[in-house]
Order: C-alpha cells, then sequence, then structure tokens
C-alpha cells in the first residue's frame, strides 16, 4: 500500500475497482447514443438540409452565412449534444459555403468554432449528462435549463456577426421570398422536429434522458436509412466504428477522473479546496462570479469532460453551503 499525506494507506488494487464503477451506471448509455444519433445526421446529408433552410431564412442579414452558420448550429445542437459533432459535420458545409461567397478563412473558423460552442449547452447535451450523473442532478431538468443560455448564445453571436460583418462588408443574399423560405423548411423539417421530440418527450415524462437518447438514434436512422436513403450498410459499419473508438476514449477519461476524484476525497484535497473557496464570500453571487472565473481559467488548460468529473466534487459542497441550485 502507498500512504497519503494524512497517514492512512490507498489500496493500489482498488484503482481497477473505482475505474470500474466510474463506468457503471445506465446513464451514461446516453453519451453514445448521442454520439451516434450525431454521427447518423451528418452522413444521411441533414446538415446541409439545415444549413440551406438557415442560409434561406438569415441569409440576407449583414455577413448572412455568419448568421446562417450559427442559426444551424442552434437547430443541430438539438440533436447531437456535442461541440465536436457540430464542427465536424455541420462545419464543413459552412465552411466550404462561406469561401465560395468570399469570407475571409480567419472569421469562417472563429464563427464556425464559436457556434459550435451551443452544441453542448442547447439540448440534448453530453457534458450536461455527465454532470448529472457527478452532482446527482436530474439530466431532465439540466436539458431543460439550457434553452434559454443556448438561445442567448445565439443571439449574441449574431450580434457579433451583424457587428463584424458592417465592418469588413460582408455579403448577404437578397430576400428569398416567403416561399422560398417555406420551401426550405419543408426540406429541413424532419430534421428540425428531433429537438422537439426529445424535449417534449422528456417535458412530458414518456420517456428519460437516456431514453432520449435511443429515441434520437431510431429517428436518425429512419431519416438517413429509410426516407432520406443517404446511409448504406458500408456507411453503417463506418458509422458504428467511429461511435465506439468515441465512446472508448470518453469512458477512458470517466474511469480515471472518477479513480481520482475519489482520490482526491481520500487525500482530504477536496475539503481543503471547498474551506478554500468557501472562504473568499458567503455570498451566492459573488461566489458564482468566482466559480465562473475560475471555470474560464481551468477551461484554457482542461478537456470539458475532465473538467467537470475532477472538479464538480469540489464545487457541489459550496455551494450547498451557500444555498446555490446545484442546477445552477
Amino acid at each position: 500500500a502507498h500512504f497519503n499525506e494524512t497517514g492512512s494507506p490507498v489500496n493500489v488494487p482498488m484503482l481497477s475497482q473505482r475505474m470500474q464503477y466510474g463506468v457503471n451506471n445506465f446513464l451514461l448509455l446516453a453519451i453514445p447514443l448521442f454520439i451516434l444519433a450525431a454521427k447518423l445526421m451528418n452522413t444521411a446529408g441533414i446538415t446541409t438540409r439545415l444549413f440551406n433552410f438557415a442560409r434561406l431564412l438569415v441569409g440576407f442579414l449583414p455577413g448572412g452565412l455568419g448568421h446562417a452558420n450559427t442559426v444551424a448550429s442552434l437547430i443541430f445542437a438539438g440533436m447531437s449534444g456535442a461541440a465536436v459533432a457540430d464542427a465536424a459535420g455541420l462545419g464543413q458545409v459552412e465552411l466550404k459555403a462561406m469561401r465560395d461567397e468570399g469570407y475571409d478563412d480567419d472569421f469562417s473558423v472563429a464563427i464556425t468554432a464559436a457556434s459550435s460552442t451551443i452544441g453542448p449547452i442547447f439540448p440534448p447535451s453530453i457534458p450536461m449528462v455527465i454532470f448529472g450523473l457527478v452532482a446527482e442532478v436530474s439530466v431532465g431538468r439540466l436539458f431543460l435549463g439550457g434553452v434559454v443560455p443556448g438561445l442567448v448564445m445565439t443571439v449574441a453571436l449574431m450580434i457579433m456577426v451583424a457587428i463584424y460583418a458592417r465592418r469588413k462588408n460582408y455579403p448577404r443574399i437578397p430576400f428569398p421570398g416567403f416561399r422560398e423560405i417555406v420551401k426550405g423548411f419543408s426540406h429541413a423539417f424532419l430534421p428540425i422536429l428531433t429537438p422537439i421530440i426529445l424535449l417534449g418527450g422528456i417535458w412530458s415524462g414518456q420517456f428519460t434522458p437516456t431514453e432520449a437518447a435511443a429515441v434520437a438514434v431510431a429517428y436518425a436512422l429512419v431519416l438517413g436509412v429509410v426516407i432520406y436513403r443517404e446511409i448504406g450498410l458500408k456507411d453503417l459499419g463506418q458509422i458504428f466504428v467511429a461511435t465506439a473508438k468515441e465512446t472508448a476514449a470518453i469512458g477512458i477519461i470517466i474511469c480515471a477522473a472518477n479513480f481520482f476524484g475519489w482520490l482526491l476525497l481520500r487525500t482530504g484535497l477536496t475539503i481543503k479546496a471547498t474551506a478554500g473557496i468557501s472562504g473568499l464570500t458567503s455570498d451566492p453571487i459573488l461566489l458564482l462570479i468566482v466559480i465562473n472565473i475560475f471555470l474560464l481559467i481551468i477551461g484554457c488548460f482542461m478537456e470539458t469532460v475532465v473538467a467537470i468529473l475532477i472538479i464538480t466534487p469540489m464545487l457541489m459542497p459550496v455551494i450547498a453551503k451557500v444555498g446555490i441550485d446545484p442546477l445552477h
């Protein structure tokens, strides 16, 4: 046995047990399912339909494709739950269109990367699933709580795009007319239904967030294989393999972070960190500001899933002490 700073033994074989315990949870099934749903949507040509509709809807505004980029990301966020899925699938369509229209690569890449971060905020959200597991907070409530912040992010990005577009004199398309908008909406209608089905099902109690992920996969399969017929058996095999690889990577992170969190608890570092943060202020608003600044710095150096798994156990006792809702 090795010894921690308090002199109590840490049993090394506990490593494998704690790592296995870290992924032994039904809630985590939502992660591979949401990853699979996003990959099916990307392969089925749904991203192109969404972007074309968004372009018709807001392309006439200053910096039109920048706005279309943001709105398409908001819609796709209701299907994927991850920023990477947005950037990898929808991003390819967006960057090509913006380059063809003469937008700077710097601006195009920046707005694509920034708008893709709506993915983990607007429901469904893989980071919210992980946070809900660690903090023991209702994932359904977390999903519903992400709607307004996701919309606020979208509006903020669109304001920024408009300001930047006026400075750079970026092009815009003429207003296409309501008939064309309705036509574009009809082509994208079935994919747009995805977040409505998921949120409606969770809100009405028809299914849990994990079951919602399974519904998303089933719906994406129907769209890609039966309705649009853009996914074949070969495509399905590649999608399943890619999903398994991403799931394995996240699973290893969750396993290791679970053991690390347990180790922090055993060594007493969690208690010390809690006492240190609590000692800064007892005002809930000031404490939230301190936590936000802390997370901003952490976010520059640490991957999201790792940060949630390691830092959440430290922060939960602190916010509970001053009466902040864990959902907040």
